[in-house]
């Protein structure tokens, strides 16, 4: 077992920085859906990644992660290309002729896609490369918990000063907190939650900081419930069953040994307390309004009931990825009232969207997924299998969400959750700068891992 040493500078550090910004960036401006800020976002990307070139330049040292769970990222951006190849053209439609022959019902939409597809990997490859210290690593955790703790604050103090604009400007049809929509601030939340979550359940915080801990995870957990996003609630539910399953089998307080189920039980409950202290009664009633509604049931199951219609039309290829709006029209049996963009399904979507391809990448994603996870509860070192732990639970919640809605179609949330895949899969490697006698794992480098010294690959 050996382990790698590495080489720090301003621009390693600036790239660094600006992947921390980037959770900021993309969360403030309303999540970043708008076209203006998400150029903004590529240019950032871009930014980071000509700061982490000159880093690899200066210090004479590549480092890039050849991970498998980068495939399944890689297979959608090539299938998108793919999907926007003319073949032949396509008879005289309405007097037009010359009209290319694609897989893609919207070969501009599709290009669209595969473009922001790029964005979101390139931050997942500087993720990795940039997560290279556990001192990196355990920052990243702490930042993205106090940024969650924060928009949590505001998401609350927000509901009660004003509920329909977005800092008292912006005015939305169910915004919470920075976000237009408050199922994608809840499946946020859901992610930013995991963290502290697991680091506390998994050893990983001193006892003379948990309070604080507990005090950020109580709030950000109250801030979904408030948020009243069923699929949200649904998702945290989850993710916390889950954590509690994979932590040890009982905790032990002043010498009694509490089942962990009941206390996750416990935990449940005082977040529904809190979130009734907090958001009174309408966070309740809003549930329930939303439950008896039409907005989550019916209209949901005809919007999926129509996917299964585009499905079969597009099977094995597919209607083309981010063309859903357009294959949709064909099989829209509300004569298009309403504009149908997604499928409140991101499984039914990426059927829809890339077909059998698109089945097999999903399929790959949730196995590397679920190898990485077990390996993330056998690292020894605790800090990393906290962070680690807490990352891997995030995940889950956010696809848990996935079934409901279209929320890793929100930028922020996105590049979010690349940040967490990116932690799962670098706090498996050890460091010189673990905490002392905390340098235990299986391996120094994760499989996979390439590293370029002075000109010289050196495969682990």
């Amino acid at each position: 077992m050996t382990t790698i040493s590495r080489r720090r500078g301003f621009w390693s550090s600036a790239a660094f920085v600006g992947l921390l910004f980037l959770i900021v960036a993309t969360l403030v401006p309303y999540g970043t859906v708008h076209p203006p800020i998400i150029a903004l976002f590529y240019i950032l990307v871009s930014l980071i990644s000509i700061f982490t070139i000159i880093s690899w330049a200066t210090t004479k040292e590549i480092r890039f992660s050849l991970t498998p769970l980068q495939i399944p990222i890689l297979i959608t951006i090539a299938y998108s290309f793919i999907q926007i190849i003319p073949f032949g053209e396509l008879s005289v439609i309405g007097g037009l002729s010359g009209i290319p022959n694609t897989i893609s019902h919207d070969p501009f939409s599709t290009l669209s896609a595969a473009l922001h597809f790029i964005a979101i990997y390139t931050v997942f490859a500087l993720a990795l490369s940039s997560f290279n210290s556990a001192g990196r690593i355990k920052i990243t955790a702490l930042f993205i918990s106090l940024v969650g703790f924060g928009a949590a604050f505001f998401a609350i103090i927000q509901r009660a000063i004003s509920p329909e604009k977005i800092y008292g400007i912006y005015e939305a049809l169910e915004p919470f907190g920075p976000f237009v929509n408050k199922h994608n601030f809840a499946a946020f939340m859901c992610m930013a939650v995991a963290i502290p979550m697991g680091m506390v359940l998994q050893g990983a915080v001193k006892r003379e900081h948990v309070p604080i801990y507990v005090i950020a995870i109580v709030l950000m957990a109250v801030s979904i419930f408030v948020s009243t996003s069923r699929g949200g609630l649904v998702a945290f539910v989850a993710e916390t069953l889950f954590l509690t399953f994979v932590s040890s089998n009982r905790f032990v307080k002043d010498g009694v040994r509490w089942p962990k189920f009941v206390l996750a039980a416990v935990f449940l409950i005082t977040v529904a307390v809190g979130a009734a202290l907090i958001g009174g009664e309408t966070s309740f009633s809003r549930l329930r309004e939303t439950a008896g509604s039409g907005d989550f049931t019916s209209k949901r199951t005809e919007i999926w009931k129509v996917t299964a219609d585009v499905i079969a039309d597009g099977m094995p290829l597919g209607s083309g990825i981010g063309a859903y709006g357009a294959a949709y029209t064909k099989f829209d049996r509300q004569n298009g009232i309403e504009r149908v963009e997604q499928a409140h399904n991101d499984y039914l979507q990426v059927l829809a969207d890339a077909g059998l391809v698109g089945l097999g990448a999903g399929i790959l994603f949730l196995y590397l997924l679920f190898r990485l996870g077990r390996r993330a509860l056998e690292i020894g070192n605790g800090l990393r299998r906290g962070v680690a732990v807490g990352a891997l639970v995030g995940i889950v919640g956010v696809l848990v969400h996935s079934v409901f809605d279209f929320v890793l179609h929100i930028t922020a949330v996105s590049v979010l959750f690349v940040m967490l895949m990116a932690l799962l899969v670098t706090s498996d490697e050890e460091f010189l700068d673990d905490e002392k006698g905390e340098r235990k794992g299986r391996s120094a480098v994760p499989p996979g891992t390439v590293t370029r010294i002075d000109g010289m690959k050196r495969i682990n």
